[in-house]
C-alpha cells in the first residue's frame, strides 16, 4: 500500500459543509473533486467552478488538479490549465477551470457533480545553477515531434 499523508480540509469562505474529496477505488491516484456551484458550459466555453474546499498541504507536497477521463471522453469536458497546481502554502478555495470542447452540445454542472481529480504528491525543490554550457545528451536540442508519430518501423526507428 502506498504511503498516506494527512491533509487538513475545511469549507472555503465559511460556507456549508464541503464535499470531502474521495477515492473511487482502492489504489486510485486521484481523489474526486465535486462542484459547489452550478454552471452551464456552452460549446467552446470555459468557467471557473468552485469546489467549496480549502486545504492545508504539508510542506514538501503539492496537489495537482487533473481532468476526469469519463467527462473528457463522454462530454468533451477538460481542464484548461491541466494540471492545475495547488502549492502547500495556498489556503484559498480550490477552483477548477473547466472547458467544454464539444462544438455543439452545452454541458451543465450541478452542485455535487464530480468535476476533476486531485493527486497529492511529494515535490522536490530544485537548486538552479547557472553554467556557461550544458553537458551533452543523446537527444540534444531535438524538440517537439523529434521521435516521430508512427509506430516502430522495420529498422526499429520511429516514423
Amino acid at each position: 500500500m502506498a504511503e498516506s499523508v494527512e491533509v487538513l480540509i475545511t469549507a472555503s469562505s465559511g460556507g456549508a459543509d464541503p464535499t470531502i474529496p474521495s477515492y473511487g477505488h482502492a489504489g486510485d491516484a486521484g481523489a474526486d473533486l465535486s462542484a459547489s456551484e452550478a454552471v452551464t458550459l456552452a460549446p467552446g466555453a470555459r468557467a471557473t467552478v468552485g469546489t467549496g474546499i480549502a486545504l492545508a498541504l504539508p510542506d514538501g507536497y503539492a496537489a495537482f488538479v487533473v481532468p476526469r477521463s469519463g467527462l473528457a471522453a463522454q462530454h468533451g469536458i477538460t481542464i484548461v490549465n491541466s494540471p492545475g497546481t495547488v502549492d502547500a502554502g495556498y489556503r484559498g478555495e480550490i477552483r477548477v477551470i473547466l472547458l467544454n470542447t464539444d462544438r455543439e452540445q452545452a454541458y451543465s454542472v450541478a452542485v455535487g457533480d464530480r468535476i476533476a481529480q486531485m493527486v497529492i504528491m511529494p515535490v522536490t525543490r530544485a537548486r538552479f545553477i547557472p553554467v556557461a554550457a550544458l553537458p551533452g545528451s543523446l537527444r540534444g536540442d531535438a524538440g517537439f515531434g523529434s521521435t516521430g508519430y508512427g509506430g516502430p518501423t522495420s529498422g526499429g526507428e520511429q516514423a
